[in-house]
């Protein structure tokens, strides 16, 4: 039985989720499924994809099977539908034997309206025969950009979900991102065989974001002189590389004032629910995390989205900074960075087991992030841009438009570094080469008699 009587997704986007109206593309990418056609659905986080199909599973005869990558997503998406009386359920490996059997029974007899499973449990054996015994109303592959090799958050796992248009070629799908440039689209729609499927695009715009990069002087200080001028008692998420730094940034703000607890993947499962649940159900507490945290995690009024370390891509960054402000009101993304970032990233990349084509894929991404950060015109034109989005004008929202950058032009300055570098024999470094620049006799400039190259006291006369 299903958990709604009534028949139209109008009805039950009020009625069910509390909803007066649609919000952008919604309606049509509902109707799509309600149609029994393939979805490919590209729309910023906060934008409401859930909904394209949590109503078209109530609508339609049989469960909605939801493949979902992070178990704390699986378990906030559940939890928010059985408060609103939606029968659903999850299963990946926190359950027991006996639970999972028990929610298994209750596919068997018709009893839910949602199930939530990671695609590694979906591509078992086991798994399929029991799917291919129920009324299955549609496949939501969410995350879907976890399919490409290009993209930011590969999983190998989702590699495997042709088998669900092989296997069930009658049941729509539909596969949702709210990251995804022109490769890692079609990458999706390569590998999920979703070539007849009708993509649905919206802008990747959060207008009321307000994104904002500083260069790293005292990060720790930087960040509580952010938190205490502009969001003192608000709700935020503070991202850092390693484990231990979370620990220590965690306890740092708690120092000061700060109401910061940790998040990640070395914690007990315990202990991450617990900080997790006291995040969403209390205001003013600050999570301090890495990338573990934050995926599905339905807050509306986070107000400030902070970097301490610069994210490994463009598609990283903007699906962290999309945590902010999903009630649609004004929100910072703010973040210190380093060169020393980039120094760390690029070794933790040299040093990773991957093969060398991903290798390139990844050094392409980190550029492309470092590129953002030493952005002098409007930033968010330029985040949009990456994904293929279009801005007019200059947003006036983002730090290099509300406060421009100084610039100049350097062309002749690169040109005589260029020609210094090839007069003194291109085997010196930097420092040596700032000496010849700026006309310093020292002794190793002497000694090579680089006083006597060109470009010698250049930069005294700039």
């Amino acid at each position: 039985m299903k958990t709604v009587a009534v028949d139209t997704p109008r009805q039950i986007l009020k009625t069910v989720f509390g909803y007066d109206r649609f919000r952008g593309q919604q309606q049509d990418i509902i109707d799509c499924l309600l149609a029994g056609q393939d979805a490919l659905v590209l729309m910023p986080t906060g934008g409401g994809k859930s909904l394209c199909y949590q109503i078209p599973a109530l609508l339609r005869d049989g469960v909605g099977i939801v493949v979902s990558p992070l178990i704390a997503l699986m378990q906030d998406q559940v939890s928010a539908l059985l408060q609103v009386g939606v029968k659903a359920a999850f299963l990946n490996s926190t359950l027991t034997l006996e639970q999972t059997r028990r929610i298994e029974q209750q596919l068997l007899q018709n009893e839910l309206d949602l199930l939530y499973i990671a695609p590694e449990r979906l591509n078992t054996a086991r798994m399929l025969a029991l799917l291919a015994q129920l009324k299955v109303a549609l496949f939501a592959i969410d995350e879907a950009h976890c399919v490409s090799q290009w993209g930011h958050d590969f999983r190998a796992d989702y590699l495997q979900l042709s088998i669900l248009h092989e296997q069930f070629p009658q049941i729509p799908r539909i596969a949702l991102t709210a990251t995804a440039d022109d490769k890692t689209r079609q990458e999706i729609i390569q590998r999920l065989n979703l070539v007849d499927a009708k993509i649905f695009r919206s802008s990747f715009d959060r207008p009321n974001i307000r994104y904002r990069i500083v260069q790293k002087q005292n990060a720790r200080q930087q960040l509580l002189d952010f938190i205490l001028s502009e969001h003192e008692d608000d709700a935020g998420i503070v991202y850092c590389l390693s484990r231990k730094k979370v620990e220590s940034v965690a306890d740092w703000l708690c120092s000061k004032g700060i109401e910061a607890l940790p998040y990640h993947a070395g914690m007990s499962n315990e202990l991450r629910q617990r900080n997790q649940h006291q995040f969403l159900m209390r205001e003013g507490v600050v999570i301090v995390a890495t990338i573990a945290f934050g995926m599905g995690i339905d807050k509306p009024n986070v107000r400030f989205v902070a970097h301490l370390d610069l994210p490994k891509s463009i598609e990283a960054y903007y699906q962290e900074t999309g945590r902010a402000g999903r009630d649609g009101l004004p929100a910072n993304a703010w973040m210190a960075y380093g060169l020393q970032d980039v120094i760390t990233l690029r070794r933790m990349l040299q040093e990773a087991g991957t093969d060398e084509l991903h290798k390139r894929i990844e050094y392409h991404k980190l550029d492309a992030m470092l590129a953002l950060c030493e952005q002098v015109h409007c930033r968010r034109q330029a985040l949009l841009n990456y994904f293929g989005d279009v801005l007019d004008k200059p947003c006036g929202n983002c730090d290099t438009c509300l406060e421009p950058v100084y610039t100049w032009n350097a062309s002749l300055a690169a040109q005589q570094a260029l020609s210094c570098i090839y007069r003194t024999g291109q085997r010196y470094g930097a420092t040596h080469l700032i000496d010849v620049l700026l006309g310093h006799k020292t002794e190793r400039v002497l000694k090579y008699g680089h006083d006597h190259v060109s470009t010698f006291w250049y930069w005294y006369g700039v």
